[in-house]
């Protein structure tokens, strides 16, 4: 069975840190772009931070850029999401996916997981 498995986000305080890591099942995750995403209530899917296989090229959504850093580690066939200087508007469902570049960018990967909740509050 292949799967992502998203863990980390939990309840933070303004200005706090988090860091989310998605785990692959079933299949490597070397040879896959890997995007996270997040949703709130009510609101569109959005495009957080992408990394490309090789780890060379990562791209950041305007809203994060400077606060949040993706890695990954293919050893461990796990990707991560740091999370620095949140706030109450990144409180949302994080989502990691796999898939070609292109389809990560455009929030079509092939793969995804499940979600972990990040909530950003006093």
């Amino acid at each position: 069975q292949l799967q992502l498995v998203e863990s980390g986000g939990g309840l933070v305080q303004p200005g706090g840190s988090l860091r989310l890591s998605c785990t692959a099942s079933g299949f490597t995750l070397d040879y896959y772009a890997i995007g996270w995403f997040r949703q709130a209530p009510g609101k569109e899917r959005e495009g957080v931070s992408y990394i490309s296989s090789s780890g060379r090229n990562r791209y950041y959504g305007d809203s994060v850029k400077g606060r949040f850093t993706i890695s990954r580690d293919n050893a461990k066939n796990t990707v991560y999401l740091q999370m620095n200087s949140l706030n109450p508007e990144d409180t949302a469902v994080y989502y990691c996916a796999a898939g070609g570049f292109t389809e990560v960018v455009a929030g079509l990967p092939r793969y995804w997981g499940q979600g972990t909740q990040v909530a950003v509050s006093s």
